[in-house]
């Protein structure tokens, strides 16, 4: 499995049809919240297997942070390492950028995946698009 930044409308589009398939058609979240008004400041990234997408996710970065966004994977490639190699890169195109802070919105039953890779929750649970959700951090320091 590869993750290529998206640079083609297809490959949006393919991001996109992995977030319907995850986020609206799985967990039920309304299309209208899934699909908003960021998406073209936004940096996209598509997961591959082969030539099929799998997962998708974007970032934004904002005040200097890396805001990891609409990260998820098919069903079928879950438990695999697909979500980790998307966290992965969206966290390398961020410090490329010179962030060293990154900030997600974790769905609760996600909290020990994004915990194994050194984020940390600093909020209550709160409700987004009626799932509850925390919000967690990690800092880059030099060396890790």
């Amino acid at each position: 499995m590869n993750v290529q930044q998206v640079t083609t409308k297809e490959q949006l589009e393919d991001a996109f049809k992995i977030r319907q398939e995850v986020f609206v058609n799985e967990q039920k979240v309304p299309v209208e919240e899934e699909i908003d008004q960021f998406e073209d400041e936004a940096i996209h990234i598509v997961l591959y297997d082969e030539r099929t997408p799998v997962g998708a996710a974007r970032l934004r970065i904002l005040d200097g942070i890396g805001k990891l966004e609409r990260i998820c994977v098919l069903s079928s490639c879950r438990g695999k390492g697909a979500g980790k190699q998307l966290v992965d890169k969206l966290e390398e195109i961020a410090s490329s950028e010179g962030v060293k802070k990154f900030k997600l919105n974790a769905q609760t039953h996600a909290i020990p995946f994004y915990e194994r890779l050194g984020y940390k929750t600093i909020s209550d649970i709160f409700m987004d698009a009626g799932i509850p959700h925390v919000t967690m951090i990690k800092e880059v320091t030099q060396g890790s």
